[in-house]
């Protein structure tokens, strides 16, 4: 066995012990029956696409209640949807790799704990009452092609881009006793076993870009960056303005144009996008969709 592949048999064995020590069941772990607390916020007011615009100023505020309850849903349905893009992608590696290595158990593991985490979303967004939104029907019909365009650094940078996008702002509301307390409990299980999750995939980026040539690399960076404008962009389905009466052009256009929500999401990528630079994954012929993506400033 050589030393790099031997390094990833290590990473995957400390994960796997990690996994054994601490996981969560969504099903006895969180109490679905517990009635939600009335008028609780869902995010914080300023995470809200539409936070600061003329059109946020005509909401009531129990429309932008209701407004942040259908953008936590969009947000948890579209991460339920890339979690099955994950797993496809997990499950090719396990498809290539020696069944029995630390590499694909923890493949395995890691399938075994998104489709909790799948499961944990979908049954919130049901206990909210609000539709399973997901993304807008042409990026999902995309996202067919992620495991087949996309290989080693790139996809699990996506990966990672998603994962850690999320994970911000997880944190603040799992931190957060003005929100609601299922939205902060699911966010509780998933920055745990997300943490694992992200260990394995900068583990993935960092071993897979010191094997490619420079034109590997080129392919690499233009596909992470395509995927994860995507990515980031879809998170907000336009169909949540209805709720509270925008029509949803009208709210998406005045999101996109939003400086509040392109910094927040500037501010929720700040940890993933300096790995991602060291790595190599962030350059050109990419940089016109990170900049697109709102996860790098114009500048």
């Amino acid at each position: 066995m050589s030393a790099p592949t031997a390094d990833r048999h290590q990473t995957a064995e400390r994960l796997l012990k990690s996994s054994a020590k601490k996981s969560y069941d969504p099903a006895v772990d969180i109490d679905w029956d517990a009635p939600l607390v009335p008028d609780a916020i869902w995010v914080p007011e300023h995470r809200v696409s539409l936070y600061g615009t003329e059109l946020w100023e005509r909401l009531t505020p129990e429309q932008r209640v209701e407004l942040g309850k259908h953008e936590a849903c969009s947000v948890a349905s579209v991460g339920l949807w890339f979690e099955v893009l994950l797993m496809q992608r997990l499950l090719k590696d396990f498809y290539a790799e020696d069944p029995t290595s630390p590499r694909a158990q923890y493949a395995l593991t890691e399938v075994a704990d998104e489709c909790r985490h799948s499961q944990m979303f979908a049954r919130m967004v049901d206990a909210a009452g609000v539709e399973p939104y997901g993304p807008r029907e042409s990026i999902r019909q995309l996202g067919k092609l992620f495991s087949v365009v996309s290989w080693g650094p790139a996809s699990y940078g996506a990966i990672l881009v998603a994962e850690e996008v999320l994970d911000r702002l997880q944190r603040e509301q799992a931190n957060d006793e003005r929100v609601q307390p299922l939205m902060r409990q699911v966010n509780r299980i998933h920055i745990m076993e997300e943490a694992r999750h992200v260990s394995f995939a900068r583990d993935e980026v960092t071993r897979g870009m010191a094997q490619l040539s420079p034109r590997e690399k080129a392919y690499q960076r233009f596909i992470v960056a395509f995927i994860s404008m995507f990515v980031v962009r879809s998170l907000i389905n336009p169909k949540v303005y209805a709720a509270v009466g925008i029509d949803p052009k009208e709210g998406r256009r005045a999101a996109l144009a939003n400086p509040h929500h392109r910094e927040m999401i500037r501010w929720a990528g700040e940890k993933i996008m300096p790995f991602l630079t060291e790595a190599g994954l962030v350059g050109r012929p990419g940089m016109t969709w990170w900049r697109r993506s709102f996860l790098l400033s114009e500048g």
